[in-house]
């Protein structure tokens, strides 16, 4: 920080995009951009001369594009990101691109031609800032990622023949927001085909779901998608809220089903997780199994603890493995996690407690 202030590099193509940003970013008391940059050759000599706490990039620009520079940043001189993008389905494709390479969250472009939502942008952008200059980031390579792989697939193998996954009573529920799309990756990306059905609220515009499900859905040995109204829960499926939808689980006779609601913010989200962990301690009650990971905030930390005083087995990641140690934090502080514990443990450590699991219809 400078001055006491989180210090800013504004990096997009377009002068009048970088002249409001900067403009948006000044009038915050405890933050100011230092420079910005039209594209991300110049940002390279930039961040060298001013070393910003927080990075604005946009994806397409002049003589590099932003997710190269983002790669060789994130490899060579890590630092928090945040992505400025359009919101569109071309859009989520690129920015969960982003994500992936290390980028701690995105926002929309600031539309310069409607005024009266500027005052709204201007806390949302504030708010992602501070995020970004408060979350861990590191080097991303693929050495490391590999390791993280090897590690999670043999702390599955220890695990996975203890117990048989098949059943239509248990589920697991798991809930994340800023850092959370890659933390679910590596969460689903090495169990097995056969698990109970799995429901995961993550913070996340509507254009957005659909992609981050289908991308998951190509990396996973379980079916990945975004969940619809009313539709049978099934071993062996992954189901991912809709952006601006509540997703709850809800019982019909023998079966569980899943329910959309388009009903009030809560806790300032739609979807939000406490929504969903309130409905597993409703409806699931000992049958379920609660995650939450990383995240800004305190949605889902009630949630999970409802979950725990209905028979749910409740787990946190922990502080040293979250992008944003908010959420799971708060549950931590209310008593609600039963264990915590690295993200690289937490699905052995799921499917150990899977198999401990009575059914109770």
């Amino acid at each position: 920080m400078k001055n006491g202030k989180i210090s800013v590099l504004v990096v997009d193509d377009s002068a009048l995009i970088r002249r409001l940003l900067t403009d948006l970013i000044n009038g915050q008391k405890d933050m100011q951009v230092v420079a910005t940059a039209p594209d991300p050759l110049v940002a390279r000599e930039l961040i060298k001369r001013h070393n910003p706490d927080v990075l604005t990039l946009d994806v397409e620009m002049p003589r590099m594009d932003g997710l190269d520079f983002l790669e060789r940043l994130m490899r060579l001189r890590p630092m928090p990101v945040l992505m400025v993008s359009s919101l569109t389905d071309k859009g989520s494709e690129v920015t969960l691109r982003a994500l992936e390479l290390g980028a701690i969250d995105y926002i929309s472009k600031p539309k310069v031609d409607i005024v009266s939502g500027m005052t709204a942008y201007q806390d949302l952008i504030a708010e992602k800032i501070r995020t970004c200059a408060a979350a861990k980031v590191s080097a991303k390579t693929q050495v490391r990622q590999a390791q993280e792989a090897e590690h999670r697939a043999r702390a599955v193998a220890s695990s996975s023949h203890q117990v048989s996954y098949r059943s239509t009573e248990k589920m697991v529920f798991v809930g994340a927001s800023t850092g959370g799309t890659e933390a679910i990756k590596a969460f689903l990306i090495d169990l097995p085909a056969d698990m109970p059905a799995i429901l995961i609220t993550q913070h996340m515009p509507e254009n957005f779901t659909r992609t981050f499900a289908e991308r998951l859905d190509r990396d996973c040995l379980l079916r990945v998608k975004e969940a619809s109204h009313n539709e049978r829960l099934l071993p062996g499926h992954v189901y991912i809220a809709p952006g601006n939808l509540h997703l709850e689980v809800s019982r019909s006779g023998a079966n569980y089903m899943t329910r959309l609601l388009d009903t009030a913010l809560v806790n300032r989200h739609r979807p939000s997780v406490d929504v969903l962990f309130l409905s597993a301690a409703r409806v699931a009650g000992a049958n379920a199994v609660g995650v939450i990971l990383t995240g800004m905030g305190r949605d889902g930390a009630e949630g999970l603890l409802k979950m725990k005083q209905a028979g749910a087995y409740t787990l946190a990641q922990d502080e040293a493995s979250c992008v944003v140690f908010g959420m799971p934090k708060e549950a931590i502080a209310l008593g609600a996690a039963q264990e915590v514990l690295p993200l690289a443990d937490l699905p052995a450590r799921v499917i150990e407690r899977l198999g401990q699991r009575i059914n109770r219809v």
